[in-house]
């Protein structure tokens, strides 16, 4: 049995359309293992003993909820997708009172392990920071926010493929996307998150780069297994995630 140290909302952003699958179905229903994506990242918070499972739905949202009826989760809509601030703010009535850790996981990533994740929490309880981010290094970073740390190993910001320059775009240690946050605090930056980027998008590493202003710690924990982060965008990722899969 995993005890968390402190109570554990999990939020599965899964509202995309997935419009380079070529298909009409829902990109998170697409199957891994045989496996909806989604019930495969569902099944993987309850392993790291959630006490709240959030998926944030758009496109077709019925089906999504239809397929995980028979479990006990609480579900958010994000009809205009306009980036993961604003798909993570769309939880923030539902956890208004909720005083604990906000993790974050994608219904389009169903290769991320329970281990991975109970270090990430582990490390997160034990530095007490108020975030704490999952990094790996890639051999080819291309489309992925850069780390950029200070000489003392710590996360000095974190910067979008598109907006960051050429020396930055060498790094090779990559944002995978999944964080845990205290709930308070991400809620309280989340509205101040603005959109002048190049993609006009409400980003959620934003948060973290605002934490490091306000000279808050944001804990890193860097897994060596990057396939474990890969999302599926087209099928030519499904396939290659689904043949990792049956190796595994």
């Amino acid at each position: 049995m995993i005890n968390n140290k402190n109570p554990l909302a999990v939020v599965i952003l899964a509202a995309g359309k997935g419009t380079r699958m070529g298909s009409d179905l829902p990109k998170v229903l697409h199957e891994v293992g045989g496996i909806p994506m989604i019930c495969q990242v569902v099944n993987t918070a309850k392993a790291i003993g959630a006490d709240r499972i959030i998926p944030v739905l758009g496109y077709k949202y019925e089906m999504v909820q239809d397929i995980l009826k028979d479990e006990h989760l609480e579900f958010v809509l994000q009809l205009q997708q306009l980036g993961t601030a604003h798909a993570v703010l769309q939880c923030k009535k539902l956890l208004s009172d909720f005083n604990g850790d906000v993790l974050i996981l994608y219904g389009d990533a169903p290769l991320i392990t329970k281990n991975t994740l109970q270090n990430l929490l582990n490390i997160h309880n034990k530095t007490g920071a108020p975030a704490t981010i999952l990094t790996t290094d890639l051999p080819d970073p291309f489309g992925y926010g850069r780390i950029i740390r200070n000489p003392d190993n710590s996360l000095n910001k974190i910067v979008e493929e598109k907006d960051a320059t050429v020396k930055e775009q060498n790094q090779k240690e990559v944002n995978s996307g999944f964080y845990i946050f205290k709930a308070k605090e991400l809620f309280e930056l989340l509205p101040q998150v603005g959109n002048e980027n190049a993609q006009n998008e409400y980003y959620l590493p934003d948060v973290l780069n605002m934490l490091i202003n306000k000279k808050e710690k944001v804990a890193i924990d860097k897994v060596n297994n990057y396939i474990e982060i890969q999302g599926v965008n087209n099928t030519e990722q499904l396939n290659e995630v689904n043949e990792y899969y049956e190796k595994a």
